[in-house]
């Protein structure tokens, strides 16, 4: 409210922005306007005129208009606020979430709603367009492993037994396939119990595809045109297709990751030919194990000060390495140990394996190959943002292909599906499933933003031999596969057709094009960084007697601590 001598204005705002109202100070209105609290409800009746040239406000949706004020009802007084609703006001994240109904009512809030629904819309049109069918799948279903812990739910009807909530529909689009649906797609609810994360929730949302009779390439060019459209659709950007494609291998040889960042290079450099008989003992010694020597080039960095490159060092330890040599490339050749040990041509065939001219540093880390290049690959996106290499406003997709089928459990006794055991393997690595599991590649992708994985896909084993030999091969006997999966077993013997599909991450997707750090920021009412709701203080206890029904008991969990 702004009183100006003569004239009382007061500001209205709904969820389509604000309106200006304007009375006389002397009439009686204005009295009664100076009597409202803030984010008061009130309904304005008046007479929309052009507001005066000198006082446009072109800011403003409404800013060439004003509605003077005829008569003002209060329809609910605003108690002060806990919160407050300005759009540069910075509250913590667990007071926003408390009083989250307020929270939304600021700007960016509300443009995250709205560009949710944007987004929604564009998705459903984009795949209907495209003929697939939009089906709801079960979200009671049987627990099945699929990389999380489930959520359960006790059945009152079947005491003792329980539902899971999906993870994902993955079986159920499957049995869709082996149903006679030619395509179809879902803005799916899924559930999963883990660790919170800024790119973590509960319970989220994702774009599940599924199509019959395809190759990696037919889901390549549907996913490529979907996100195309969307980011026209809420950016008014075009992006370049198709994208990029790299095999997993590549991907970890270069980048360190599997969800290579492609917005930048400083791109990992295997030199360990270099540094053999050296006699530089620290790598000498790595090499003779059966280790490796790869490192990176920051272009420019070599005037880092000492400190700064110590605390390069740090942030190696703190990754994982066991140290970073960092040597800095001058006009004279590399300074530093590096300098004192090496002869002038191992020093030029060093640079030239990283590009690297006077002014650029070296960074080198020596160890198991396994055990320093996920680490570098930290280090890179770390220093990338760091050091900003990248333009923040840029796009850059790309498709992460030929991951390995399987990988080591945690505890290396067996082993288990990197993505999920239903994905089919490569045809040629077939005979490899009970010989060399290990070396199976996987019909599986990844599409990749921006450095952070946003789907994962692949094309399914339709034939049930191969699904028992994978299941086999993860140390799932016939028994427990029958327990687990013997309605699926059966279903893929009654003439399932080939099929592949693919699972976007919903909430991930709009919080990278929103511009935002966290997908609770793209959700109306998120979690906590805990999994707990401020708001409603969910999860709550239940009463003993909603126990008793389900048949249920608590164990005394408080004498544990």
């Amino acid at each position: 409210m702004r009183d100006l001598g003569g004239l009382l204005f007061l500001s209205v705002r709904d969820q389509f922005g604000k309106t200006q109202i304007v009375t006389d100070t002397t009439s009686a209105l204005a009295a009664e306007m100076k009597q409202l609290r803030l984010e008061t409800v009130v309904r304005v009746s008046g007479i929309v005129q052009p507001r005066p040239a000198e006082m446009t406000n072109k800011s403003m949706l409404t800013g060439e208009i004003e509605v003077r004020a005829e008569k003002i009802e209060v329809l609910n007084r605003a108690e002060p606020l806990p919160l407050g609703v300005e759009d540069q006001y910075d509250a913590g994240e667990e007071l926003r979430l408390k009083y989250r109904y307020l929270d939304l009512r600021r700007p960016r809030p509300l443009r995250n709603m709205i560009l949710r629904h944007k987004a929604l819309q564009s998705i459903r049109s984009f795949n209907a367009d495209k003929g697939l069918l939009e089906i709801e799948t079960p979200v009671l279903i049987k627990s099945t492993p699929e990389g999380a812990r489930d959520y359960v739910v006790p059945s009152r009807i079947h005491q003792g037994s329980f539902y899971a909530l999906p993870q994902s529909p993955q079986i159920y689009k499957q049995s869709l396939m082996i149903g006679g649906i030619d395509r179809y797609f879902q803005i799916a609810r899924c559930f999963r119990d883990e660790d919170m994360r800024s790119d973590r929730q509960p319970e989220f949302s994702q774009i599940d595809i599924e199509m019959t009779f395809v190759q990696e390439e037919d889901i390549y060019e549907h996913v490529e045109e979907m996100v195309k459209k969307l980011i026209v659709d809420l950016r008014n950007m075009e992006i370049t297709t198709p994208f990029t494609q790299i095999d997993f291998q590549d991907a970890m040889n270069s980048y360190g990751s599997d969800a290579p960042d492609l917005r930048f290079n400083m791109l990992l450099t295997d030199v360990t030919e270099i540094f053999q008989n050296s006699g530089f003992k620290a790598f000498d010694s790595v090499i003779e194990a059966g280790g490796s020597v790869v490192g990176l080039c920051g272009v420019g960095k070599a005037s880092l000060s000492r400190k700064q490159r110590a605390e390069l060092e740090d942030l190696a330890r703190s990754e994982g390495l066991a140290g970073l040599l960092s040597s800095p490339v001058t006009d004279e050749g590399l300074s530093g140990i590096l300098g004192k040990i090496f002869m002038s041509d191992r020093q030029t065939k060093l640079c030239t394996k990283f590009n690297a001219v006077e002014g650029d540093l070296l960074m080198l880390a020596a160890g198991e190959r396994e055990k320093i290049v996920e680490p570098l690959g930290r280090i890179r996106k770390i220093l990338g943002d760091q050091w900003d290499m990248y333009d923040n406003k840029k796009l850059i997709f790309c498709w992460v292909t030929n991951a390995p089928l399987f990988e080591k459990t945690a505890d290396g006794s067996g082993i288990t599906a990197v993505h999920h055991p239903f994905t089919a393997p490569v045809d040629e690595d077939l005979e490899k499933l009970s010989s060399n599991p290990l070396q199976v590649r996987s019909r599986a992708y990844d599409l990749v933003l921006n450095g952070i994985e946003l789907a994962t896909g692949s094309i399914r084993n339709h034939q049930r031999r191969i699904q028992e030999a994978v299941f086999k091969a993860i140390g799932m006997d016939n028994v427990e596969s029958k327990k687990r999966f013997g309605f699926l077993l059966e279903a893929l013997s009654y003439g399932a057709p080939p099929h592949g599909g693919i699972a976007i991450g919903f909430d991930r997707l709009l919080m990278l094009l929103a511009g935002e750090s966290s997908i609770r920021e793209v959700i109306a009412f998120p979690k906590s960084n805990t999994a707990n709701s401020p708001m409603d203080g969910s999860p709550s206890p239940i009463d003993g007697q909603q126990l008793a029904e389900l048949g249920l008991s608590l164990k005394d969990t408080k004498k544990k601590g």
